[in-house]
């Protein structure tokens, strides 16, 4: 069973109580120097403007003094997710306090992983820098890069002082870290984090917000969902034009590493590692929580602003259509969600 991670309400980062945990991992990146500084790309120069524009401070900007105990919580809370498991007998024959446990700990779990996942994306962008191929993508990915370093900050600080617990993260997500970060082809890199991981973050944020009752987390997802959208934007308009010069062989290739990526990280929206805790059957569980309707769309919602993208960039490919169609996600294909951010943009 993965260990938990208990974190005491008198310290924060403090070496006496949380041990500097480190994982090496090797990549044949391939960078690349540009020395032509010509702003050729509009669209990608009027973005890397609005990243300038919309900076903001974890610290400075998010009201850490509004109020909110953990302990003081009840069920009425989670209200959403309580309802969705009381179907489910190992879950309806708990108490109440046990049942007010759980939801503490799905939010910890979720939160989690949100926190995992924006290290993955800072990695991922800071590998963007080095081998984006223009002179403005070098530039919009180090604002992506800082944009990533504060929400490890934002999701870390509240983890810490707000949940004071920390779940590892889930194998899923780490397998696709994985292969983002260690393969050498650049592009591979913007569709799985700028296309799968970035657009299905801002589906789960958004859900997210509905589900928990703390108004500080609020406020700090809406700030990193307004990042976010403009970090998908970048990818869909960069990878837009670079996939129609491929060989129909490359972008089967990639079509098919996209649906591979939406694959696991559908799986990974169930949280096991809290199933194991209590004893649960993992199948059984997992079986009920994509039998429940309210669960379903919410797993399905993930997938809104993932599948348009795919489709625009044009990896949503006649062969990979059927696949995307079993998941239940094809749905979204036409899907319109032009973001604020990229409507701003094009008035600045």
């Amino acid at each position: 069973m993965a260990e938990i991670y208990d974190l005491q309400p008198d310290m924060y980062l403090s070496k006496k109580d949380v041990e500097e945990i480190t994982e090496i991992f090797h990549t044949p990146l391939t960078g690349s120097y540009n020395w032509d500084y010509s702003a050729a790309d509009d669209k990608i120069n009027r973005l890397y403007q609005l990243a300038k524009k919309r900076q903001w401070d974890v610290e400075i900007d998010l009201d850490w003094s509004k109020k909110w105990d953990i302990n003081s919580a009840t069920l009425d809370d989670y209200s959403i997710n309580h309802h969705s498991y009381m179907g489910y007998e190992p879950y309806a024959n708990l108490s109440d306090s046990d049942k007010l446990e759980i939801q503490h700990k799905f939010a910890t779990w979720s939160l989690s992983q949100f926190l995992h996942g924006e290290q993955g994306a800072l990695l991922v962008a800071s590998q963007l820098c080095s081998c984006a191929p223009t002179y403005n993508a070098k530039l919009y990915a180090a604002t992506q890069t800082y944009d990533e370093a504060r929400h490890v900050e934002a999701f870390n600080k509240y983890i810490q002082t707000r949940q004071k617990q920390m779940y590892p993260i889930t194998p899923d997500l780490k397998i696709l870290l994985d292969k983002i970060l260690t393969d050498e082809r650049w592009d591979l890199k913007f569709i799985g984090m700028q296309l799968i991981i970035e657009g299905l973050a801002l589906g789960a944020f958004k859900a997210f917000q509905m589900t928990h009752p703390d108004k500080l987390l609020h406020q700090l997802i809406e700030k990193i969902v307004q990042d976010e959208s403009r970090h998908v934007t970048f990818g869909v308009h960069y990878l837009e034009q670079h996939v129609k010069g491929l060989s129909e062989e490359e972008i089967e290739e990639r079509a098919e590493f996209a649906y591979e990526a939406c694959l696991v990280m559908r799986q990974r929206f169930h949280a096991v590692e809290i199933f194991e805790e209590y004893g649960w059957d993992i199948d059984e569980t997992i079986n009920y929580d994509e039998s429940v309707k309210v669960r379903r769309d919410f797993q399905e919602f993930m997938f809104q602003r993932v599948i348009p993208s795919l489709k625009r960039v044009g990896l949503l490919t006649e062969s990979i259509r059927p696949k995307f169609e079993k998941l239940g996600i094809l749905k979204w294909e036409d899907f319109d969600d032009e973001d604020v951010s990229w409507r701003e943009a094009q008035s600045a």
